[in-house]
C-alpha cells in the first residue's frame, strides 16, 4: 500500500483502497457460506439409521428436498420458472395410483429403467403410513404440484393413492391415469404372506407381521382378521376415489363409481396376469414414456420383477369360503369388468401370428380434404 501512495494520484489511491475492501468482504462471505455448508452436511450425517441399516425417514426427506432444490436450480439457471415453455409432447403427466400387490413394483421399476433414456422424470408419492386417502389440503397441494411443476414434466408419478378427480380443482389439462389390478383373492394371499415374509426385492427388511407362521388357510379357518373378506375391499375404493362412500365396505355405489372412473378417467387399466400385454399396449400408445418397455420386460434380466417369498397357495376349500362373501362377489365383479375392458382394448390393438402378438399399424387416413391448397 505504501508503494501505491508513492506511484498513484490521491483519487486513484482511494479507488484502489475501495476495491481492496470489496474483495476482502467477498472473500469473507464465501468463507462463511462454506462453513454453513459444512454444518448442514454434518447435520445430515448425524441423522440416525433404522434397525436394518437403512436411512431414517428424516434423512430420506432431507435428501429428497435437497435433490428437488438442485433440480429446480438447474432448470431455473437461465431464467425464471414462469418463462419455461414446454412442447405439447413434454407437457404430459402420468399418474399410476398403484394398488398394493398387483405387480406394481415390478411395473414401476421398468419406468425407472427407462426414464433417463426416454427423458422423463419418475416421482414416488410417499404418503404417511401408506394412507391412500389424502387430506383436503394435501389434495390441493398435490394437484398444484402435478399441474404447475414444469421442471418435473414430462412426469411419471406413482404411489399407493386412491383416484383423485383433478377436474374438481379447476384443472384444464388433467393427468393421464393408468393402473393394474389383480384377481382379488390372489392379491389378498400375496399381501398376507408379504406382511410376514417380505419378498426378494428387499429381503432384509423386517415386515409388520414377521414371526407369524400361520398359513393363509389356517387364518381363514380360524376366522382371522388379516384374511377376513373385508380385507378384499381395496381395488374398488382405489378406483372409486376420495369420497367417504368409496371406503364403505360393500357399497354398491362405490362399485359403480369405480367402474365409471375406470372407463371414463383411466387411459388404460391392465391385469397382473397379463402384464406383458399391458406394457406392450402402453408402448404403442405412449412411446414418449414407454419406448423399449416391451423388449426390456421380455429380454431383461428380470431384476425389476418382485416375488413374495414363502407364499403357499390356498386350498379349494379356503377359496370357496371366501367366495361366499358379498364383498368378494363385488370385488370380483369389478375385476371381471376391468379384465373384459382390457381384453376389448387389446383385441382392437393387436393381431396374433404364430403365437406372438403384434401391434397393429395405423389403420386410418385422411382424404377429401377441402378447400384444396393452391
Amino acid at each position: 500500500m505504501g508503494l501505491l501512495r508513492i506511484m498513484l494520484p490521491p483519487k486513484l489511491q482511494l479507488l484502489a483502497v475501495l476495491v481492496f475492501g470489496v474483495a476482502v468482504l467477498f472473500l469473507e462471505n464465501q468463507i462463511q457460506k462454506l462453513e454453513e455448508s459444512r454444518g448442514k452436511l454434518g447435520s445430515l450425517q448425524n441423522y440416525s439409521a433404522d434397525s436394518c441399516g437403512e436411512p431414517s425417514k428424516a434423512l430420506k426427506r432431507a435428501i429428497a428436498r435437497h435433490e428437488v432444490r438442485e433440480i429446480e436450480q438447474r432448470h431455473t439457471a437461465d431464467g425464471p420458472r414462469q418463462d419455461v415453455m414446454l412442447d405439447e409432447e413434454d407437457d404430459v403427466v402420468i399418474i399410476y395410483n398403484r394398488v398394493p400387490k398387483t405387480a406394481s413394483t415390478s411395473f414401476t421399476n421398468i419406468a425407472y429403467d427407462l426414464c433417463a433414456k426416454n427423458r422423463y422424470h419418475v416421482l414416488h408419492i410417499n404418503t404417511t403410513k401408506n394412507n391412500p386417502v389424502m387430506s383436503l389440503q394435501d389434495q390441493v397441494r398435490f394437484v398444484k404440484n402435478v399441474t404447475s411443476w414444469k421442471e418435473m414434466k414430462p412426469g411419471f408419478y406413482h404411489g399407493h393413492v386412491s383416484y383423485l378427480d383433478f377436474a374438481k380443482f379447476g384443472v384444464k389439462k388433467k393427468p393421464i391415469y393408468i393402473n393394474v389390478i389383480r384377481d382379488p383373492i390372489e392379491r389378498l394371499v400375496s399381501y398376507y404372506y408379504f406382511l410376514r415374509f417380505g419378498d426378494d426385492y428387499r429381503p432384509g427388511l423386517r415386515r409388520r407381521k414377521q414371526g407369524d407362521k400361520k398359513t393363509f388357510d389356517e387364518c381363514v379357518a380360524a376366522g382371522g382378521s388379516d384374511c377376513a373378506p373385508e380385507k378384499l375391499w381395496l381395488q374398488i375404493p382405489f378406483f372409486c376415489g376420495h369420497s367417504s362412500e368409496c371406503w364403505n365396505v360393500g357399497s354398491r355405489w362405490a362399485l359403480e363409481q369405480a367402474k365409471y372412473n375406470l372407463i371414463n378417467e383411466y387411459f388404460l387399466v391392465g391385469v397382473t396376469e397379463e402384464l406383458e400385454d399391458f406394457i406392450m399396449l402402453l408402448e404403442a400408445a405412449l412411446p414418449r414414456f414407454f419406448r423399449g418397455a416391451t423388449e426390456l420386460y421380455r429380454t431383461g434380466k428380470k431384476s425389476h420383477l418382485r416375488k413374495t417369498t414363502e407364499k403357499k397357495l390356498p386350498t379349494k376349500e379356503t377359496i370357496a369360503k371366501l367366495q361366499q362373501s358379498e364383498i368378494w362377489k363385488m370385488e370380483n365383479e369389478f375385476y371381471e369388468f376391468a379384465l373384459e375392458q382390457f381384453q376389448f382394448v387389446r383385441a382392437h390393438a393387436v393381431r396374433e401370428k404364430d403365437g406372438e402378438l403384434y401391434i397393429l399399424a395405423q389403420n386410418f387416413f385422411y382424404e377429401k380434404i377441402y378447400p384444396k391448397s393452391n
